[in-house]
């Protein structure tokens, strides 16, 4: 029976789409090929609206092991030990069903992680919601954080930080990105790429059921007012299989039994299985009658489009096969041979001794749909708001304000729902600018920073994206932290908007000029399409995960100041640029002009001192100044430690509101003991760097001469109260 057009578009395809699978197969398509073809061709699997903008990245340097291309980046950090990473979306899911989509994603990502043959160390995340004032928010929230906590605590992976915002431009298209950290010997790494012929395929886990059928195709379409409708695509993880299955795979891996190893994923066995062989240039045939399914008269279709979690596809060596399935029946999990490799170049499934389905596999893969879509580029605002037409507001009140609005509230209620050190390698937990976790048993630890800022994006896509890049920067050095490495999750609107696409392709150029010049390659990452509703878009919101080394663990630093009589020195020039700040978003609803520039210079020479500075123990304490501005990021230095600051009046011909919330970029604030001063100074001039003493640590007061004075505690009390009342009723 010939394929429908309404069967075409129910598949989230074209049908130009459909005129080209064909002319690939010679013929009509059966409907377990249209599902097949819908799964590899759509966004979320075949990148074909981003991939020539993405190659544009930088993905190379000396440490990198393995970029884009494969289950997860990996970066060597000497002493044979490397770093697997990795940042993906779960966005739509998780709208529909908060808490199922947000654990699912967690376990995806874990799974990233470990097929690669590493044992992830950390989780994070970036998390963002709507207004709280929309209705649907609190439920959201509440549903996410307890998926993230309940499927990362219980597999036994520290959540050890991440970021939570909020905006109504999330009112109906939440994000949750997950991100995942693993570490693996650099000489026992494993990877998909299939090889040999006639090698057994092997399905290993949990049995498959009819969650998540179309989940990838879902993920790649806009939703409607219907989209309630679309929970059947959610998958339903199981914590602790996926620990079973964890320590399965990596007690498989000491051996050399694996020849190839990839996660069933996005579009299942489906995506898994064509991978590997596309890799390869092999074939691969698989019998469906022995996969092993939880419910009755599933279909070859259902079969091959769910989305179950804690599955993986393994190309074993064949004479590994009997010790394998100990392994696995140890573990209590499915050990079944399904399939074989081929020479045929083609995807071959049997069913019911009948060929129910058979496609070339570049067809799927490298002949997938590429499109270069069209874009305009966005037009940066460039009117600037005048502090003296403002109405005037005390800078204590404006500062209050601030600290007790939900984006820079302290969020340990939410960060408390994760088991942050369990594995007890957790250094330096989330609340300052990265979390530290040590290399197990060695005197090393790497550090972990997740960054979005959409609002600058969605007025100036390109320095949007420079600014992350640079934002995520800041935070590695602030801990002492050389930056190694980024993984990214771009989210974004329907690319078939000029617009969006606009938006996308500006985000991508900032972020190539800024991983450029600071030698910070991508490594890994994903690319979220489609996050709009009823045709209204998010602002586009990349997310940058970044890892740095730190060599020595004495050598780590936090946001916490330490002793009184010690100075706070600012490490860049502030200018006091106004405009997209958090000052004018919260005080005046203000969210017009332009967002301040990046100078790619100032950024790499201000860090690089900084980091110096720290490896030479002149700094007690550090905190880079960003949302916020100056005074915000005084007072979470204050906030963290319960000790108090003396505020000096800037010297400068400037505005006081425009210095101490202006959101000039590159800056950092150092604290250092009086006995360090001349040097610290010295250093920096004899290196052009600019910086000034901008407070001195005191006992419990927060304060500026003749302007005001708060107690620390005052500040600790307004900045914990949002989410205990938003949340009071949970």
């Amino acid at each position: 029976m010939p394929i429908t057009k309404a069967q075409i578009e129910s598949h989230g395809l074209k049908i130009e789409e459909y005129k080209k699978i064909k002319e690939l197969l010679g013929r009509e398509s059966n409907l377990l090929e249209l599902g097949i073809f819908s799964a590899m061709w759509n966004e979320h699997c075949s990148y074909k609206s981003s991939k020539i903008h993405l190659k544009k990245l930088p993905t190379e340097n000396k440490i990198v092991i393995q970029g884009p291309g494969e289950n997860a980046g990996i970066v060597d950090i000497g002493d044979d030990d490397a770093i697997v990473f990795k940042i993906e979306s779960h966005n739509h899911p998780s709208f529909i069903e908060p808490y199922q989509g947000a654990a699912t994603g967690v376990g995806g990502i874990l799974r990233d992680v470990f097929t690669m043959g590493a044992r992830p160390i950390a989780l994070m995340n970036s998390i963002h919601f709507g207004s709280p004032e929309n209705e649907k928010t609190q439920n959201l929230l509440s549903g996410v954080v307890s998926g993230i906590g309940g499927y990362g605590n219980s597999v036994g992976i520290p959540t050890v930080g991440g970021e939570t915002k909020f905006n109504s431009t999330y009112n109906e298209n939440i994000l949750v990105n997950a991100m995942a950290i693993g570490h693996v010997n650099k000489n026992k790494i494993f990877y998909s790429k299939a090889k040999g012929l006639n090698k057994p395929v092997v399905y290993v886990g949990s049995k498959t059921g009819r969650d998540g059928i179309h989940g990838a195709t879902m993920a790649s379409a806009e939703f409607d007012e219907n989209s309630e409708e679309k929970k059947p695509t959610v998958q339903v993880g199981d914590p602790f299989t996926e620990k079973l299955l964890l320590e399965a795979c990596l007690e498989l891996m000491r051996d050399n039994s694996i020849i190839s190893i990839q996660d069933m994923g996005a579009a299942g066995l489906t995506s898994s299985s064509i991978e590997m062989a596309s890799k390869g240039k092999l074939g691969i045939e698989l019998n469906l009658n022995k996969i092993p399914c939880r419910e009755n008269n599933m279909t070859p279709y259902e079969m091959m489009l769910s989305e179950s979690q804690e599955r993986m596809l393994i190309i074993l060596d064949d004479e590994k096969e009997e010790e394998a399935k100990k392994i696995f029946d140890k573990w209590d999990l499915d050990f079944v041979v399904i399939g074989k490799t081929t020479d045929t170049k083609r995807l071959i499934l049997n069913f019911d001794d009948k060929k129910v389905a058979d496609i070339p596999i570049e067809a799927l893969a490298e002949k997938a749909p590429l499109y270069e879509r069209k874009w305009t580029k966005s037009k940066s605002s460039k009117n600037k708001v005048k502090i003296k037409d403002l109405k005037k507001i005390k800078i204590e009140d404006a500062l209050v304000k601030i600290l007790s609005s939900p984006n820079h509230s302290n969020k340990s209620w939410i960060t408390d729902q994760y088991d942050q050190v369990v594995m007890c390698d957790t250094v330096q937990k989330s609340g300052g600018d990265a979390a530290v976790v040590r290399i197990h048993n060695k005197n090393k630890a790497v550090a972990i920073s997740v960054d979005s800022s959409a609002n600058y994006c969605n007025v100036d896509p390109k320095t949007g994206g420079k600014q992350i890049v640079c934002e995520n920067w800041r935070n590695l050095i602030s801990v002492g932290a050389k930056p190694l490495a980024i993984t990214n999750c771009l989210n974004f609107g329907s690319p078939e908007k000029p617009k969006v696409m606009g938006e996308f392709v500006g985000c991508i150029e900032g972020m190539k000029e800024a991983c450029e010049y600071l030698n910070f390659p991508v490594v890994s990452g994903n690319v979220s399409f489609y996050n709009e509703t009823n045709s209204k878009s998010i602002f586009p919101t990349p997310v940058i995960g970044g890892i740095g080394l730190i060599e020595n663990l004495n050598k780590i630093i936090n946001i916490k100041i330490k002793k009184t009589g010690n100075l706070v020195m600012a490490i860049g020039k502030t200018l006091g640029h106004i405009d997209q700040s958090a000052f004018l978003q919260e005080n005046f609803s203000i969210d017009n002009g332009p967002p301040p520039e990046i100078n790619l210079v100032n950024e790499k020479n201000n860090g690089l001192a900084t980091l110096r500075l720290i490896k030479e123990n002149l700094v007690i304490s550090a905190h880079d100044i960003s949302s916020g501005g100056m005074l915000v990021s005084l007072a979470e230095m204050s906030i963290s430690s319960g000790l108090g600051l003396k505020i000096f009046k800037p010297k400068k011909l400037i505005n006081s509101l425009e210095y101490f919330f202006g959101e000039d970029q590159g800056r950092y604030l150092i604290e250092i003991s009086k006995d360090n001063q001349k040097k610290i100074e010295k250093y920096l001039k004899t290196n052009n760097i600019f910086f000034e003493i901008v407070a001195e640590v005191q006992n419990d007061t927060f304060e500026m001469e003749k302007t005001f004075s708060l107690k620390t505690k005052e500040l600790q009390n307004c900045n914990n109260k949002w989410y205990s009342k938003f949340n009071a009723t949970n």
